[in-house]
């Protein structure tokens, strides 16, 4: 991720502890969704840089109703927000129903959030529309100093939004995870490497790359690892990657330079040697 400026890190520092004592107070008080509603938008402007009166609107209508909230810069839509109540747990049908209306609005980012809870979406439009949990956080656990939490508030700051901070973390969510690393451990030029060390460390022991393997499979890695729909897609990323690896690998490898042909030898003539040998 980009690095981020230090007055957006100490708007962080002063906003965020200003603001874990005012949900504190509203989940005591077990506040109504239309209160969480306006201390989100003030959260908006004054953590993540939105304009409250132009670019934080509940104005956004998606099939006849009107979403919670929206974050609009430049005119169009850059999240979708979900609110709920500050004493109500977000559950699955509220993270559906969110996702929901950015598909119908053709928005890619979504946040369902209590203003305590906050569960950042990236939406997939594929058949059927799918979505990935980017992110969660819990805003009275944030500390404002910490790199990891900074990050988590970037991704939802105006400033991050020209620097594709939310792609970037993204991809990085996707790459390095418990899932990718399983499917990684588990492929060819990996298992090659661990049955090579494994005969070092047993000379003499004839040691097979599947046995290498289902040893992996079965004893070393959790099951949950390798299983279930998460699990599929990252042995598919990291398959693609192989493939498109050895793709390129073959296409830019360059022929060996054959070395230039030596010219014939001709037959010296007579007038030559004689000048030779002058």
């Amino acid at each position: 991720m980009a690095s981020i400026p230090k007055k957006i890190v100490d708007r962080f520092v002063k906003q965020v502890t200003r603001f874990q004592k005012v949900l504190t107070i509203a989940k005591n008080r077990d506040v109504n969704e239309s209160d969480t509603v306006a201390v989100l938008t003030d959260i908006f402007s004054d953590v993540f840089g939105f304009d409250k009166y132009i670019e934080v609107t509940s104005e956004v209508a998606i099939r006849g109703t009107y979403c919670d909230l929206a974050l609009k810069v430049d005119d169009k839509v850059q999240f979708l927000i979900e609110a709920k109540a500050v004493g109500i747990s977000l559950k699955e049908n509220h993270m559906k129903q969110a996702c929901d209306y950015g598909a119908n609005h053709g928005v890619q980012w979504v946040v369902l959030t209590n203003a305590i809870e906050w569960r950042i979406y990236r939406i997939k439009f594929e058949q059927p529309i799918n979505y990935d949990l980017v992110c969660t956080f819990d805003f009275l656990d944030l500390n404002p100093r910490t790199q990891k939490d900074q990050e988590f508030l970037f991704l939802l700051t105006k400033e991050a939004l020209g620097k594709n901070a939310r792609e970037d973390f993204y991809e990085r969510v996707q790459s390095v995870n418990r899932y990718v690393v399983g499917s990684l451990i588990l492929s060819e030029p990996v298992m090659s490497v661990v049955r090579r060390e494994l005969k070092k460390l047993a000379d003499g022991i004839r040691i097979d790359i599947d046995e290498v393997e289902h040893l992996v499979r079965t004893e070393v890695l959790k099951r949950e690892i390798l299983d279930g729909e998460e699990a599929g897609l990252a042995r598919a990323r990291v398959s693609k990657f192989y493939r498109k690896s050895a793709s390129s690998s073959r296409k830019t490898k360059k022929k060996e330079p054959q070395p230039a042909a030596k010219p014939l030898a001709t037959e010296e003539s007579v007038t030559d040697r004689l000048l030779r040998e002058e």
